[in-house]
């Protein structure tokens, strides 16, 4: 008897192609759509309606059973208000991280095997190893990154059909199969709402922000910013300052509510070596620290190479081969050791 996998199917082409995948390698496959966010955004009309269409439309075309998973009331819980939370704090977080360990890992996998399913598979470019989690042969659209919190025990019941794949091969291999999402754009919005910027988005959440002053490198107020949260470390444009030189954003004080910027892209405070993380995970144990592991600081930015320093339980210092630009506390610090991703922690400081 062939062993039943849950494709989670977003609507889009990589997942559909996914199911697809599977059900012609012999799986027994019932395609997924989470229902995670319907509310629309003034100006902003959720997607969901037609992600779900997309989605049935596909597993109609494959003859697979079709289910709907309602996470919605936990995804605003475990994911949006999380990330409200921290921007309100100064932080620039990655809600994509956090859906991947509260959502699909963890939720949808758990609801599919309660459902008698043996495996659940996404669309991630990524790829396992028992265990193990292992980067994307396509590197420009490796998503390993996003799943370095997900635990080694999701990643045994766990397939990545595209992770050998690139993303031009996907869309010959969409359309070779004349799957209705073949031509769908990919989605740049925030995870699961929709194509909406996070201005947009915050200003709904928590309304305008208190103006404040834009400060630069000699400490002179050059100018007013129109919520601090708004801005993120090496932000580029969206200052609204004049003079026209660009200015780059080096840090923000919530406390008193100023934005600190530079003219001079070489500023020492725009750079660091050094990176503090917090919220380790670690996917099959903590790293040696003898070896020399590579660190990313953003999806898709180079690994640096790096030692590491435990600072007692929960924290890690990271001291880089090379300096790395716009360190942004919030956002994610991913260990790997070559192809391995080791796991990483949440970036609390960097210098």
């Amino acid at each position: 008897m062939s062993k039943r996998v849950f494709v989670g199917m977003s609507g889009g082409v990589d997942s559909s192609l996914s199911a697809a995948l599977l059900k012609e390698q012999g799986w027994d496959v019932t395609g997924v759509y989470m229902k995670n966010w319907t509310r629309d955004l003034p100006g902003f009309v959720c997607p969901w309606k037609e992600d779900f269409q997309d989605a049935k439309t596909v597993a109609v075309q494959l003859g697979i059973d079709f289910l709907l998973f309602d996470f919605e009331t936990e995804y605003r819980q475990l994911v949006v208000d999380y990330m409200v939370r921290a921007y309100r704090e100064g932080l620039t977080p990655n809600p994509d991280v956090v859906c991947n360990q509260e959502v699909k890992f963890k939720l949808f996998l758990e609801a599919a095997l309660s459902k008698g399913a043996d495996f659940i598979a996404t669309g991630h470019y990524a790829r396992t190893d028992h265990s193990r989690l292992k980067t994307g042969v396509d590197k420009n659209k490796d998503q390993s990154y996003f799943l370095y919190r997900v635990n080694a025990q999701a990643l045994t019941t766990t397939l990545f059909p595209l992770g050998e794949m690139s993303k031009d091969r996907v869309r010959i291999e969409a359309a070779r199969r004349h799957l209705a999402t073949a031509a769908k754009p990919d989605s740049q919005g925030i995870c699961f709402v929709g194509e909406v910027g996070i201005r947009q988005f915050l200003l709904h959440e928590l309304g305008p922000q208190p103006s404040g002053p834009i400060i630069d490198q000699y400490g002179q107020v050059i100018g007013e910013h129109d919520g601090a949260i708004f801005y993120t470390i090496g932000q580029r444009h969206g200052l609204s300052v004049g003079g026209g030189l660009p200015y780059y954003v080096t840090h923000k004080d919530m406390a008193s509510n100023s934005v600190y910027v530079t003219s001079d892209l070489n500023d020492a405070s725009l750079w660091g070596s050094q990176i503090k993380l917090c919220s380790l995970h670690w996917i099959n144990g903590k790293p040696e620290l003898h070896k020399t592991y590579q660190l990313k600081t953003r999806y898709r930015a180079p690994g640096v190479n790096c030692s590491l320093r435990f600072i007692g339980e929960d924290q890690l210092l990271a001291i880089l081969a090379d300096e790395v630009r716009a360190i942004s506390p919030g956002q994610s610090g991913v260990i790997y050791d070559k192809d391995v991703v080791v796991g990483g922690g949440i970036i609390q400081s960097g210098q």
